[in-house]
């Protein structure tokens, strides 16, 4: 529980790389932010906090869960006082036609009693911007860029109108760069024509983070919104104009150094992430897993990791990867299907997570948000402190609620430079 305090700002993220992301926007914005895995049992302390985002596994799971488990954490935000509930979505809008995206968001507004959402994952400290309702990332649309080819949810249309419409229950409509240039007022005023023609949700352009503050002051007195951390510091920036932030919500939030190893985990196959591993490896051993034998006998890959790491960590950092490039990704599906083969995966190196905080490890970066998800759930983790930014979307986090702390960094696939893990592990220190 909180200190009492109405929340300025709730969120329900549905991945845990993506809460991060979000939560690191909101805290450098000025909101001091909790971010939370799953949705809080009653006995879970929280401190004195303007924001908390709860972070779900629920992209890739069937839509009727991701459902759910969404209203269930929008339900617990709104007894915290939260005014205003965002749905976080990745900013590359991963989804597939049956859902998530849609689904929850048209359940989440009629829960806020909301008759339109205004939508929109542009990001353009990222590279991610949307235009006449496409997505581009960098000056490529989306689906001629590499980041299409995500494993699970692969992306292949840009235009992000046909894409919800695709999966929701609604008509969607377009506020376009020219009605977001008009100011806050040109947007609600769009939103309201919009709901009268019956649309349920709206894509909103946004190019520059200017474009993120005008989208932010429209829709900070509504109820519900859906985006990527863009809107989140569209949001947060309101919110601090209207006094409702701290100076430094970062300062505080890491505390006391964290003793203990280090140790790296990599499951994403993004070309970012793959770079990464390259760079990795003239400053720390790496063993890369053979994504097959961990489909064909997991619990012996595990057992070498971890025999890896033992041999090697006292003498410092380790990396352990199953990344590969998407013609190997493909390849293994084809032969196990995707469902089997990521799960495999996510368990091998969940269960390699435990063996490393087990041997000692208490700082530890994870690249993947599936990944991600997996390794925090087996440790049994509760919510974290957000602490400064590694790189863009992703900040250093403390372990709240755990005896003994430690500090992570939970990264999903694309974001970071080529020294992601060596600025990561050097930023723990």
């Amino acid at each position: 529980m909180t200190d009492g305090k109405p929340l300025a700002l709730g969120c329900v993220a549905d991945d845990y790389t993506g809460a991060s992301d979000l939560a690191n926007t909101l805290t450098k914005a000025g909101l001091r932010t909790v971010q939370t895995i799953g949705i809080p049992a009653s006995d879970l302390a929280l401190p004195e906090t303007d924001a908390v985002v709860v972070a779900l596994k629920s992209r890739s799971i069937p839509a009727p869960e991701a459902v759910a488990r969404s209203r269930e954490a929008e339900a617990w935000l709104r007894q915290r006082g939260a005014a205003h509930v965002m749905f976080k979505v990745c900013s590359t809008f991963d989804s597939t036609d049956a859902g998530n995206i849609g689904p929850v968001a048209d359940a989440l507004r009629e829960d806020a009693g909301e008759a339109i959402a205004l939508v929109t994952p542009a990001f353009p400290e990222t590279g991610r911007s949307v235009y006449q309702g496409n997505l581009f990332v960098g000056a490529l649309p989306l689906n001629e860029s590499p980041l299409k080819d995500h494993p699970l949810n692969p992306m292949r249309d840009a235009n992000l109108v046909r894409v919800l419409e695709r999966q929701s229950r609604h008509g969607v409509g377009l506020i376009d760069m020219a009605t977001v240039a008009k100011g806050p007022e040109a947007v609600a005023a769009r939103l309201e024509a919009l709901a009268a023609e019956g649309k349920g949700a709206a894509i909103a352009d946004a190019i520059f983070d200017d474009d993120l503050e005008t989208l932010g002051r429209a829709i900070v007195g509504r109820r519900f919104s859906v985006g990527a951390s863009g809107l989140g510091l569209g949001l947060a920036r309101a919110l601090a104009a209207d006094g409702r932030g701290t100076r430094d919500a970062a300062g505080a939030a890491v505390g006391e150094p964290v003793g203990g190893h280090a140790a790296c985990l990599a499951g994403s196959c993004s070309q970012a992430t793959l770079g990464q591993i390259a760079a990795a490896g003239a400053v720390m051993p790496v063993l890369r897993l053979d994504a097959g034998r961990i489909v064909a006998d997991r619990e012996s890959v595990v057992a070498e990791a971890l025999a890896f790491a033992r041999e090697r960590i006292a003498a410092g950092p380790v990396l352990i990867a199953s990344s590969a490039d998407p013609a190997a990704v493909r390849a293994l599906q084809s032969q196990h299907g995707s469902e089997a083969a990521g799960h495999a995966v996510e368990a091998a190196l969940s269960a390699i997570a435990e063996g490393l905080v087990a041997q000692g490890v208490r700082r530890l970066v994870i690249a993947g948000g599936e990944t991600s998800g997996a390794a925090v759930d087996r440790l049994g983790l509760r919510a974290f402190l957000v602490g400064p930014e590694i790189a863009a979307g992703v900040p250093v986090l403390r372990t709240a609620g755990r005896a003994e702390p430690m500090l992570l960094a939970l990264k999903s696939g694309n974001f970071g430079g080529p020294d992601f893990f060596a600025r990561a592990l050097d930023m723990m220190r």
